[in-house]
């Protein structure tokens, strides 16, 4: 009889009837490892102290000086840098990430004096950074050790440290980073979260950075873009009937209609299907009377070179099903209809 290969290696894999879980189990497991994550984040935040304030203070006077930040890591660790590189880049934070491998045959070179290297490390006790990190401060970098262990190595060797806590790890055998890693990304973020806020960096100055995808495309997006205009927009003065203005929102297939001033052409109101809705219990010759009655005075409006994403605060606000766009002077030039929104891809 030919041997497989498992029958060589002494190795069998376990049939699919063993270690099988049933989806109770599963949910418990998937809710156990998301509870011991949770944990290290809250103990980080507990733990958070004069030190974090220290390196939000040094990024803040290493970017201003016109230099950049270093992450460099090992392992898992040097995933996490890489994360934090495209973060703090996103938001117009010069970073790169530097193998502590490759650094010591030749990308030092990245290096310029007065850079800020944060050196992230769970234990501390990484031999790659270890060596490294001498070396990047005799360069005339500043070095941050990030890492859950204080009275670590790496502790000793840089200029300051940051601290992530990490309890214990969701890993059942004790063996898999995943706290860890958690802790320190989210740590890593709140530098970042925290730089952005002190900088005064905006939606605007977000978008620029992120014009791809519908997330940049959202931001970048002005009212003018978006609203409805032309023959889609009904404008009528307010001395009209209510029979006028359920035409003019007939023909234009609209739920509301804008209503203006004769003399000024300025915004008076807006009247909309519920308040049409509304006249007709109100009034049974409703049709024949003026719209004014029954229009709504001082409605929500908005700038048409205002930002698209502004006009979604207003709907996420007000819970209104119409944004009525107007120019600097107050007249009417067109309206955004919420069920609009998806098609657009702005929600």
């Amino acid at each position: 009889m030919t041997k497989t290969k498992d029958d060589t290696t002494g190795f069998h894999p376990p049939s699919p009837s063993e270690n099988r879980l049933d989806p109770e189990q599963i949910i418990h497991r998937a809710s156990q490892c998301l509870n011991i994550e949770a944990e290290a984040i809250q103990a980080t935040r507990a733990g958070l102290g004069e030190e974090f304030v220290q390196v939000v203070r040094e990024i803040d006077a290493c970017l201003a000086a016109g230099r950049k930040l270093i992450f460099t890591g090992v392992g898992k660790s040097a995933h996490i840098c890489q994360k934090l590189v495209g973060t703090f880049n996103s938001i117009t934070a010069r970073s790169s990430f530097l193998d502590p491998t490759q650094a010591l045959h030749g990308d030092l070179g990245l290096c310029v004096e007065g850079d800020l290297a944060i050196l992230v490390s769970n234990s501390g006790e990484t031999e790659e950074l270890l060596r490294l990190a001498p070396i990047l401060r005799r360069l005339g970098l500043n070095t941050v050790a990030m890492t859950s262990q204080p009275e670590s190595a790496l502790c000793e060797i840089c200029d300051m440290a940051i601290f992530f806590r990490v309890p214990r790890e969701a890993c059942p055998l004790h063996l898999a980073p995943t706290a860890s890693t958690t802790a320190s990304l989210a740590l890593g973020d709140a530098l970042a979260m925290v730089h952005l806020e002190m900088k005064g960096f905006t939606e605007t100055d977000f978008a620029r950075f992120h014009p791809a995808g519908n997330l940049g495309r959202s931001l970048l997006l002005r009212v003018a873009d978006i609203m409805r205009s032309g023959t889609r927009f009904p404008v009528l003065p307010e001395t009209a009937a209510t029979r006028e203005a359920i035409l003019a929102m007939t023909r234009a297939k609209a739920g509301s209609l804008a209503l203006v001033n004769p003399e000024s052409q300025r915004l008076s109101g807006i009247f909309t299907d519920g308040d049409f809705r509304r006249a007709t219990v109100q009034s049974n010759d409703c049709l024949d009377r003026p719209v004014a009655e029954f229009m709504t005075r001082k409605p929500k409006t908005i700038e048409a070179e205002a930002m698209a994403v502004e006009a979604l605060k207003l709907f996420e606000k007000h819970r209104i099903d119409d944004l009525i766009v107007v120019d600097r002077s107050g007249v009417p030039v067109g309206v955004i209809d919420n069920q609009d929104l998806p098609r657009l891809r702005i929600i």
